[in-house]
């Protein structure tokens, strides 16, 4: 297995940013808050509205693309990762969270789905709980997240990992 930290697979991006209460409630999709925190992969029936103009400046959501929750009350749940499995036009995400994107060349060898998985993991939370700064309210410093790494097996394992989980994700809902 690999090493590899966040900085070496790809880039973040913001979620939505310059909005006010009255933006919300209609518009174009985008992926609140609790979507994240509830499920390792977004819920594509459980999003919000916000109004986006012509021309307005917003990072639209694609596939495959992870998303972090920045902020939250304990430390233990800074860092809570969800993975996008669907493309979906104008989709856009909660100004609480930032996104991460694969790079091209990353696609091939590193499964987002496996990312996700891990990161909400035992493992993958024994990360992000030190990355966790303040005193009644905890941050996430995206310089500290993109210097953190994670293990890799070879792509057929992280599928096989990525599988298995799923599959028992499936049976506890049901």
């Amino acid at each position: 297995w690999n090493l590899i930290s966040f900085e070496n697979l790809g880039e973040y991006y913001s979620g939505l940013s310059g909005k006010k209460k009255e933006d919300f409630g209609e518009g174009k999709p985008y992926i609140p808050f609790m979507n994240i925190m509830a499920n390792e992969v977004i819920n594509i029936n459980y999003t919000d509205l916000v109004k986006i103009k012509e021309g307005e400046k917003q990072n639209l959501a694609q596939k495959g693309d992870l998303f972090f929750n920045t902020s939250s009350e304990t430390p233990e749940e800074v860092g809570m990762c969800s993975v996008l499995n669907e493309q979906i036009d104008d989709l856009y995400l909660n100004s609480f969270c930032f996104g991460f994107r694969l790079s091209e060349q990353n696609k091939r060898n590193y499964l987002p789905e496996y990312i996700s998985r891990f990161m909400r993991s035992g493992f993958g939370r024994k990360i992000m709980f030190p990355l966790a700064q303040g005193m009644t309210r905890y941050n996430l410093s995206k310089k500290y997240f993109l210097k953190s790494q994670i293990p890799f097996p070879p792509l057929s394992e992280q599928q096989k990992i990525a599988e298995i989980l799923s599959t028992v994700d499936e049976q506890i809902s049901t």
